[in-house]
């Protein structure tokens, strides 16, 4: 099981492919068709979703695996095919968010805990039935502004990082290979400098609690923030100072061991995240394959393009794949400003 698990996860960071995260969500993806006037509906998702699964060359070039929501991963195509069977057809691994959301927690006002581990093996074994061959779970750990240093708090660092760790010890005893994202949010006003050492602190506590819970390091993913400056931060950093503080901040804290690290674009606009990752890959010699988990910045595109109506589904596969395609290249360091606007 373990030589199943490492090469799920190396199949999962292959080169020049990254991960689509298609798992918002009910309440999530209401508000993504909300902005395009689209009543969200279970049919109105599944065609959303089977259009993106549906985009053949994309799927197959690009992405490595896809990041599905519960009621995704039980739902069937137009023509009576389950999803999980488009994905797999295209090369791509099915995988399933499991945790229940960022919830209040106790004892540190303003910070958040993610919760979802009562029930989880019994869980993982019906989502590995369904086909889910690898996890996700989310932290969220907030910086608090106005030059407050109080969040995060030892608490929800700590607390959250043992989630983390018993989320994927689960996630490996069902074979699952757990991607493990610490996110630290950029919707504050702080400074990359700020960014890059609340996320340091995050890292090291999530990879010590992994090591306690005996977490096979081989047959995990790393999904992590990028160094970056808060939103409302008025000095925003250059493409080049977050390569190189993000590479840094990796290289102080990821173990040699992990397979490989997919980013998430955590608010970043669609080609900022996309020049991001490429910087770190054209400017860097690593030990991980570093590419992309990505939702909006993969999906924004072709949302708009689709409308909520399926006559426009070749015009949003066609957004899908060149977006699939501009960070396929990213993440070989191969994507230019210049590829990008002749290929738009």
């Amino acid at each position: 099981m373990t030589e199943t698990l490492h090469d799920i996860a190396q199949k999962m960071v292959a080169t020049g492919k990254g991960i689509l995260a298609a798992d918002e969500s009910t309440g999530t993806i209401k508000k993504r068709f909300d902005s395009i006037n689209t009543t969200s509906t279970e049919d109105s998702r599944r065609d959303y979703r089977e259009m993106l699964f549906r985009t053949d060359e994309a799927m197959h070039n690009y992405i490595s695996g896809v990041i599905l929501y519960d009621e995704t991963i039980r739902q069937k195509a137009q023509d009576g095919t389950p999803l999980v069977e488009l994905i797999k057809a295209a090369g791509s691994v099915p995988g399933i968010k499991v945790d229940a959301g960022a919830k209040d927690l106790a004892g540190s006002p303003g910070e958040k805990v993610t919760e979802g581990l009562d029930g989880l093996r019994e869980r993982f074994a019906e989502y590995h039935d369904l086909g889910a061959r690898f996890a996700k779970w989310r932290a969220v750990i907030d910086i608090s502004r106005g030059g407050d240093t109080s969040m995060p708090s030892h608490n929800c660092i700590h607390a959250n990082a043992h989630a983390l760790a018993r989320y994927a010890a689960l996630a490996q005893e069902r074979g699952i290979v757990p991607i493990v994202e610490p996110e630290v949010l950029m919707d504050g006003d702080h400074d990359i400098a700020r960014c890059e050492e609340v996320t340091t602190w995050a890292l090291k506590e999530l990879y010590q609690e992994l090591y306690f819970a005996g977490v096979d390091l081989e047959g995990t993913v790393l999904k992590p923030n990028m160094i970056i400056s808060g939103k409302l931060c008025p000095t925003q950093a250059s493409v080049a100072e977050v390569a190189e503080r993000t590479v840094k901040v990796l290289k102080a804290c990821v173990p040699s061991a992990v397979p490989g690290i997919v980013f998430l674009s955590g608010g970043q606009s669609d080609v900022d995240a996309t020049a991001h990752l490429n910087a770190m890959n054209a400017g860097y010699d690593l030990p991980w394959n570093l590419s992309f988990s990505y939702g909006r910045a993969l999906q924004a595109a072709p949302l708009a393009a689709w409308g909520g109506d399926n006559n426009n589904w070749s015009k949003a596969q066609a957004a899908f794949l060149h977006r699939a395609r501009m960070n396929g290249l990213a993440a070989t360091g191969n994507w230019t400003e210049q590829v990008e606007k002749e290929a738009a």
